[in-house]
């Protein structure tokens, strides 16, 4: 259906293998689901035919649940896009539940679009005067109650990588979460971990850092990595263990955050014996 409506060539991108994969769980219901589809529409948004891609993830709940969609463009600079999206997301969500809203808001872009385009060129001439171009590295400390199921952790590391995010996840209880990159992005993975509805977890702290170079020069972290401390308590079924935040604490030293266990704890950190 989605091909019959966007027939020219480019103007949806799918992966080969998404139709194969559902088709192969209708034979096996049985087996596991197949993955969200995923797909991206390339819209032409005003008489100069600005490019304009339309990102849409469909749950497999959809059209009960949202749809996760994400317009961007080259001519558009982050904060119009940032803006873009912002009103995009409240217009789908003022839809009634239920409804089919991925031609609404390709519909939506198409007819609202352009003049975030226009102050994007506006704002592109008055930087190109500009000598100095600043970025700034926005950077989340998220805290969970609690960090064990392998999927949970599998989509907390794809999203990150996908987004070019940098930072750690500390599986356990309490279970910790650092990524660091563009705002944008960070604000994206927080929503897609949250989703659909993750309880005990918070956003308990927030760093933006500004430079006059690229914001990989402040990263605390060089990758988005996996901690692992030694644990203590039971391993069994319940899962019912916490991590050595003796440990953490250094970790956090060592990497110039050590003010940030008491914000995540709200108790002063000691350093584990050696």
């Amino acid at each position: 259906m989605l091909l019959s409506m966007f027939p020219k060539k480019g103007e949806i991108s799918l992966d080969e293998d998404a139709v194969p994969s559902v088709q192969r769980y209708l034979r096996n219901a049985e087996g596991a689901l197949p993955p969200q589809l995923e797909y991206c529409i390339a819209l032409d948004v005003g008489e100069a035919k600005v490019k304009v891609e339309l990102q849409v993830l469909l749950p497999h709940m959809y059209p009960q649940v949202a749809p996760q969609l994400f317009a961007k463009s080259d001519s558009l600079h982050r904060q119009q896009q940032s803006q873009l999206n912002t009103r995009l997301a409240s217009h789908i969500s003022s839809l009634d539940s239920g409804d089919l809203c991925v031609c609404e808001a390709v519909q939506w872009v198409k007819d609202n679009g352009l003049p975030y385009l226009d102050n994007s060129r506006i704002s592109s001439e008055c930087a190109s005067k500009e000598v100095i171009v600043k970025e700034t590295l926005h950077r989340m400390w998220i805290y969970s109650h609690h960090i064990y199921r392998q999927e949970l952790r599998k989509k907390i590391f794809d999203c990150a990588k996908k987004l070019n995010l940098t930072g750690f996840c500390l599986a356990g209880k309490p279970g910790i979460i650092c990524v660091e990159g563009h705002q944008e992005n960070c604000e994206e993975f927080w929503r897609d971990i949250r989703y659909p509805n993750w309880r005990h977890i918070s956003c308990k702290h927030v760093e933006d850092i500004e430079t006059e170079g690229s914001i990989d020069n402040l990263r605390l972290f060089p990758a988005f990595e996996d901690l692992q401390f030694q644990a203590h308590g039971d391993y069994g079924p319940k899962n019912n263990y916490h991590m050595d935040l003796g440990q953490f604490l250094e970790f956090l030293k060592q990497h110039r955050s050590g003010h940030i266990f008491q914000i995540l704890f709200g108790v002063e950190g000691k350093l584990s014996d050696k």
